[in-house]
């Protein structure tokens, strides 16, 4: 990946190139910002220019052989954490995530986990990676002129793993650069964060965002004018939106499902949603509720007759004709608050039957508020 190759934010591409040819170049940074911006192929890019033999000056070369290597993401001083499954280390899924990376540059927690089949288990970066992390980072630099440990997402770092890096990065071995990736800086270990140099990835430019979208999909000016502003700044969103793809067709059935049900006091219909809900998968589950937090965000604005900041899709748009009225002052809040409970009892492994049908009932009695 090249800074060319990420969308926009050209004034973030400016400042890791301008700090690496003044020789500043911080033994720890974290790229954090809103899900589907580039801060994982920006942060692969960055990499890539500090160990370019041939640096130019706005680009690594791409003919040297650290840039070969870091085509394939195969390079020996280049290490990557990231959230797995079944309690093992990011090494025993080093080919499938070389593989996904070189397929995607866009992407979410949600579609990594779906590539590797992940069923109802939840990401996480296990305790014994900080182990793998120690043992590769106390090793001498291969050959190029620094090591790099890429960690995607710190924030699904069991704690105890990331206790055990704190002293590591704070004072890392010569030559060494941690650099983080957060999607929730909230839930990143302070301890962590303390250590580490904030770069905030901003949203992509509007512009910007159209330009890709006729490139990329062949949308007309208008339409694609018409999908960058409901994606918001996030292109996995406006990929999402044109592929329409059919987990947020689902969701957005769900949804309906659950509200309308509630809004009638079906009990019968509520248990029905509950059950389904119950039944969709954990990452499925958690997709769904952030999902619905968003859906209930752009209701309660859509009362207020600014469309310009209203970001839903023809059919959404057409449910909230009638649906946003339900949403007001006097229950967003509470319905938010709940939600968002119901997604860390998820996370939590929850019972999904107990969290929904309750959660189903609770709204039964916020939508008549």
């Amino acid at each position: 990946m090249y800074f060319r190759n990420i969308i926009g934010l050209h004034d973030v591409k400016k400042h890791l190139v301008e700090t690496v040819q003044k020789g500043f170049v911080p033994h720890a940074r974290i790229f954090y910002g809103q899900e589907g911006v580039g801060k994982l192929p920006l942060a692969i890019a960055y990499a890539r220019y500090l160990n370019c033999e041939n640096r130019q000056a706005d680009e690594a070369c791409g003919e040297c052989p650290s840039c070969h290597k870091f085509d394939k993401l195969s390079h020996p001083d280049l290490h990557f954490v990231f959230p797995v499954i079944k309690s093992k280390v990011c090494d025993e899924y080093l080919p499938e995530w070389r593989k996904f990376l070189s397929q995607n540059r866009y992407f979410n927690l949600g579609n990594w986990l779906n590539f590797i089949d992940a069923g109802n288990a939840q990401g996480i970066i296990y305790a014994k990676e900080s182990e793998e992390i120690i043992r590769k980072l106390n090793l001498k630099v291969y050959e190029a002129q620094y090591k790099i440990m890429v960690v995607w997402l710190p924030e699904k770092m069991h704690e105890s793993c990331a206790n055990k890096l704190l002293k590591m990065i704070e004072e890392p071995p010569a030559n060494t650069v941690f650099l983080l990736v957060s999607e929730d800086s909230e839930n990143v270990l302070q301890t962590i964060w303390s250590r580490c140099q904030p770069l905030h990835i901003r949203t992509i430019e509007n512009e910007e965002m159209i330009a890709a979208i006729q490139s990329n999909f062949g949308l007309d000016a208008e339409n694609a004018g018409s999908v960058a502003h409901i994606a918001n700044g996030s292109f996995l969103k406006a990929i999402e939106i044109i592929q329409s793809s059919d987990e947020t067709a689902s969701f957005f059935c769900l949804f309906k499902e659950m509200m309308r049900a509630s809004a009638s006091r079906n009990i019968k219909a509520v248990k029905t949603v509950a059950a389904e809900l119950a039944g969709i998968g954990r990452e499925a589950q958690k997709s769904f509720l952030q999902y619905s937090l968003r859906l209930f965000r752009e209701y309660f604005v859509n009362n207020l007759r600014k469309p310009e900041i209203v970001y839903l899709n023809l059919d959404e748009s057409e449910f909230g004709l009638r649906f946003s009225p339900f949403i007001n002052e006097r229950n967003i809040e509470a319905l938010n608050n709940e939600f968002s409970s119901a997604y860390r009892q998820i996370e939590q492994n929850g019972n999904a039957k107990i969290i929904f049908l309750d959660l189903c009932l609770k709204v039964t009695v916020l939508l008549k508020k």
